[in-house]
């Protein structure tokens, strides 16, 4: 039996890599799903990825970082489908390549508006609609940069630190609504947005830090969030869960 079966998700960011194979894999584990990204086009080409599988998925452009879109979001999701039990909010950036004291202050604000506000502001309106159906599950997509530095990318590794422990935080004051809220920190995985921008030999040398010696995949990462999303799960809250292959654990 599907583990998702009759359940209604919203995924953000679900445009394209892991926020993609999460939607994909939460649509055919028999959820119903809402598939967020700012990019209309991105977000309706994974709704055909779904239907063309035999799922079910809506597309609605939204902006993450803002709170409106994510409230809007929320209340679109429920004038569609009634409910909301899942939420994996995924959208994040990784802002340029500086050292702290060369980053300006609104290439700063840029990231941290994504990848921190815009967590809170989906948390926030996806808890008030949990309470309402009387539980859920929330997922938040971190990093390994969540626990280890990120050399050069100051506002990417102060974000995922704060969304651990902003996960952490919701899962102490709602566990007893029955409301569950985990965070996933994924390592290097294999990505568009990875291969477009490094070579192939960049590409060897970020897989051979990790034990296991290769890039993730985003069906990996899918699994987890998947696995977390559902009632197998149903124990684990607060918790931040790695999947590195290895990377943060020498």
């Amino acid at each position: 039996m599907s583990i998702l079966n009759n359940k209604v998700a919203i995924v953000s960011g679900a445009g394209s890599g892991i926020g993609r194979a999460i939607a994909i894999t939460y649509a055919a584990e028999g959820a119903k799903v809402v598939v967020a990204d700012i990019n209309e086009e991105h977000a309706n080409e994974t709704v055909s990825l779904i239907k063309d599988h035999g799922g079910e998925a809506i597309a609605i452009k939204a902006d993450s970082s803002k709170a409106e879109e994510n409230k809007r979001l929320v209340e679109e999701t429920v004038n569609q489908y009634g409910r909301l039990d899942i939420a994996c909010n995924n959208a994040g950036m990784g802002g340029p390549a500086k050292p702290t004291g060369d980053y300006e202050p609104e290439e700063w604000d840029r990231v941290i508006a994504l990848n921190l506000n815009g967590v809170f502001y989906a948390c926030k309106y996806q808890l008030a609609q949990m309470e309402k159906n009387g539980g859920g599950s929330i997922i938040n997509i971190a990093s390994i940069h969540g626990q280890v530095a990120a050399p050069n990318s100051p506002a990417y590794t102060a974000s995922k630190h704060a969304v651990v422990g902003l996960t952490k935080n919701i899962a102490v004051e709602y566990a007893q609504k029955n409301i569950r809220c985990n965070a996933v920190g994924p390592g290097y995985i294999e990505t568009p947005l990875l291969t477009a921008n490094l070579s192939e030999e960049a590409m060897k040398a970020v897989a051979a830090k990790s034990a296991i010696n290769r890039l993730g995949t985003v069906q990996e990462i899918a699994d987890l969030v998947a696995f977390l999303s559902s009632e197998k799960s149903s124990f684990t809250t607060g918790s931040y869960i790695i999947a590195d292959g290895g990377y943060t654990a020498v």
